[in-house]
């Protein structure tokens, strides 16, 4: 019996408010549960008051064998931030964007540097993915493909130093593949038309629904994120590397990375995203899982 949480982006207090409605109680530093395990999909870091305490809070847990945790693109962000290039400056370059994103945990760990290279060399060893007999679990897309390709290069399905160095690497293989696992796919929006991200970047590609048949899809309807500003025109699909979808059929699929908004649903019966933007006043969110095939929308806890 698992339970799986969304995005918690340093927000500690709502965590340990969610593991207490979950039932879970601290116990010698970790919080436990007679009988349940926790899931979390990634992104620990960045944006939130409590950074360094969230990390506590997870990492106990997954020390004391109560939780899995997933690797999110905040924590690979993080590592690439911090990597040295070989050419000079860091695999992730430290343009006013990316020192933006970062800032909040940089700011928290000031004067705890030691500290903070201890968790970098944590998020090393954290899982890209997880399937169970019953489940699955990424932080931002399963492509079966791409998984199946990761499997084969990772090493126990995680990323070592020289595969962080190699995934930065633009459009190779190990490249596109972390890219879309960690961030999700994306296209290209038709000319002239952008939006503007939550960080208020400028952007002119889209987050789409990896679980729908990109065959059958307009601008509109593929976007995780509705927009009256995009068109109601079939997308243009040689924008997309990947054409395959999740099936229907396939094992129930649990996810974050989208900072949704609105009370908790799933997309599918077997499609759910657990994301619903806390860092924006939004909501920390959980899916009980117990025996079930088929996802239950009374099986969401939120706080």
């Amino acid at each position: 019996m698992t339970d799986l949480i969304g995005d918690i982006h340093g927000h500690a207090d709502k965590l340990e408010e969610l593991l207490l409605k979950l039932g879970y109680t601290k116990s010698n530093g970790a919080y436990t549960h007679p009988n349940r395990k926790v899931l979390f999909v990634g992104d620990y870091i960045d944006r939130g008051p409590k950074i360094r305490e969230t990390l506590e809070i997870v990492k106990a847990m997954v020390d004391a064998g109560n939780a899995i945790a997933l690797m999110g693109n905040h924590e690979y962000n993080a590592l690439c931030f911090h990597y040295q290039d070989a050419k000079g400056g860091h695999l992730r370059k430290h343009l006013i964007k990316n020192v933006i994103q970062h800032c909040e945990t940089l700011k928290q760990f000031q004067n705890r540097q030691k500290e903070y290279e201890g968790y970098l060399d944590w998020f090393k060893t954290l899982p890209l993915y997880l399937e169970t007999d019953t489940f699955k679990a990424v932080h931002a897309c399963w492509d079966t493909e791409i998984i199946e390709y990761l499997r084969d290069i990772l090493v126990n399905d995680r990323l070592t130093d020289d595969l962080i160095y190699q995934s930065v690497k633009l459009g190779t293989p190990l490249n596109e593949a972390i890219e879309i696992t960690l961030k999700g796919k994306e296209i290209k929006i038709p000319d002239g038309l952008f939006f503007t991200d939550k960080d208020g970047t400028k952007r002119n590609k889209i987050r789409i629904k990896w679980w729908e048949d990109p065959t059958k899809m307009t601008y509109k309807s593929i976007s995780v994120k509705a927009s009256k500003e995009l068109p109601e025109e079939p997308i243009k699909l040689s924008e997309l590397k990947y054409l395959n979808f999740y099936s229907s059929k396939d094992k129930m699929v649990f996810f974050g990375h989208y900072w949704l908004e609105g009370p908790p649903a799933m997309y599918k019966n077997n499609v759910c995203c657990l994301d619903y933007s806390v860092a924006k006043e939004g909501k920390l969110v959980a899916y009980s899982l117990d025996a079930e095939k088929i996802l239950d929308k009374n099986k969401f806890i939120a706080v």
